[in-house]
């Protein structure tokens, strides 16, 4: 049952997951150069679909589901241009605790979770983002997805199976 949109504050569904939504685009592959349109899509579609929002259905996962599909149709587009790759995650993540050898392993860590992203499907991509990088439940994920709560586990599973991959890969076995 939709709710009524003039429930829905708009104001605070956006301040509340702005932030959130970004993050999610960004680590789902959006360039930098689309991110603030990527961002703005998401909110538009959400004002729009604002009536959709059912009760009991938390307002962070039904704007992730709405920002992993803005983020596939970017990814999308990116891939018909030749030549344009898509932006990796930042790597200027600083430590406040004024030790450079803790900021530069923390820069690191930020290039391999990058690297790690870009090897998976789409739709384990989008799982692993949610649950491992924004820790959002299954039954969130699954929400925002609109999949099986079991389809979520069965994909985090075999996300997590591939990052371990990765890692024993990149460590040269020695994790």
């Amino acid at each position: 049952m939709p709710v009524d949109a003039a429930v829905v504050d708009f104001d605070a569904l956006y301040e509340s997951t702005v932030d959130f939504a970004f993050r999610v685009l960004s680590r789902m592959g959006v360039g930098e150069a689309d991110l603030d349109d990527a961002l703005q899509d998401v909110f538009l579609v959400a004002h729009r679909r604002l009536g959709s929002l059912r009760p009991g259905v938390r307002p962070s996962s039904w704007v992730a589901g709405i920002a992993v599909k803005v983020a596939h149709d970017y990814r999308r587009r990116a891939a018909r241009k030749p030549g344009e790759a898509l932006d990796p995650l930042s790597n200027t993540l600083e430590t406040r605790d004024g030790q450079p050898e803790r900021s530069a392993m923390v820069s690191e860590g930020v290039r391999a979770v990058n690297q790690f992203l870009t090897t998976l499907s789409p739709v384990l991509l989008e799982v692993f983002v949610l649950a491992e990088l924004e820790q959002q439940s299954a039954p969130e994920i699954a929400e925002a997805l609109a999949v099986p709560v079991n389809t979520v586990y069965s994909r985090v599973r075999l996300a997590r199976g591939h990052f371990e991959r990765f890692v024993e890969q990149l460590t040269g076995g020695g994790a």
